[in-house]
């Protein structure tokens, strides 16, 4: 049961994790039609490794907060189920249910109430619109 819980909790924040990524839209000009989708993709990634190897961020977007929330619960429950468990005697199983209740607050939070946009840093986002403009491209936004 132990075991369970902590393996559930690792699911989610790996999950959530996985689903940060945003990326831009191109508009179908003259240029981006003459080379196809699949270098278009390539581009993207260039500039993408060009922006990061300058300095520039992605950003963790909104799914990281939600894991960065969820994880905060767990951290939080444990430590609350810790100290009420100690008084009744089982400090060990009060920190797991805390946990996971803590996780499953900071999850529902995250995903219900996170203020910040899934868009990535400014400084990212113009670095690699700028990128692939110089390559012939037109961003129309990110997504």
């Amino acid at each position: 049961m132990k075991i369970a819980i902590i393996l559930m909790i690792g699911s989610i924040l790996i999950g959530l994790s996985a689903c940060s990524s945003t990326g831009p839209v191109l508009y179908p000009n003259t240029h981006f039609l003459s080379v196809g989708k699949d270098s278009a993709e390539q581009d993207i990634e260039v500039c993408k490794q060009l922006a990061e190897s300058a300095g520039a961020r992605e950003g963790k977007g909104q799914m990281g907060d939600v894991a960065t929330s969820t994880a905060m619960g767990a951290g939080v429950g444990a430590a609350s189920g810790a100290a009420g468990g100690a008084i009744r005697g089982s400090a060990g199983q009060g920190s797991l249910i805390g946990a996971a209740a803590g996780a499953t607050a900071g999850l529902l939070r995250g995903i219900f109430f996170s203020t910040r946009s899934s868009q990535p840093s400014q400084a990212y986002a113009n670095f690699v619109s700028r990128c692939l403009k110089e390559k012939g491209y037109e961003v129309t936004g990110w997504q």
